[in-house]
């Protein structure tokens, strides 16, 4: 896997985590330049998911045998925003912004278990 861009994906899902966690804590609720910032965060997991796959197309594999969750790992990254902004359109309050917020936060965390199964860590392999 590319260092860089989980590193990349990692610092951007942080700086939305802060920004709406910001939000959250003036309590306001998620705006449509939060959904900006949250669809680049999302093209970012997208081309990590393609970076990916490519790599396991060319016969590049994780160290170890996962495989399967490597994949899983990257399909879950890239889901994870689009589930938090659909929370967040429904729950149009200060939570909402909490909400993105944790679900960035989480992103962030699975961004060291992608890197970790690439590298053959535990569950890896």
């Amino acid at each position: 896997m590319i260092a860089p861009l989980t590193v990349a994906v990692a610092v951007a899902a942080l700086l939305l985590t802060a920004w709406c966690g910001y939000a959250a804590f003036r309590n306001q609720a998620v705006k449509d330049w939060h959904y900006l910032g949250m669809g680049v965060v999302l093209l970012l997991t997208l081309v990590q998911l393609a970076v990916g796959l490519v790599q396991l197309a060319r016969g590049e594999r994780p160290a170890g045998d996962g495989t399967a969750v490597f994949v899983s790992y990257l399909v879950a990254v890239a889901l994870c925003l689009p589930v938090v902004a659909i929370v967040s359109l429904s729950e149009r309050t200060r939570w909402g912004s909490a909400t993105v917020a944790a679900g960035a936060l989480v992103l962030a965390a699975l961004q060291i278990r992608v890197a970790d199964v690439w590298a053959g860590g535990v569950g890896g392999g």
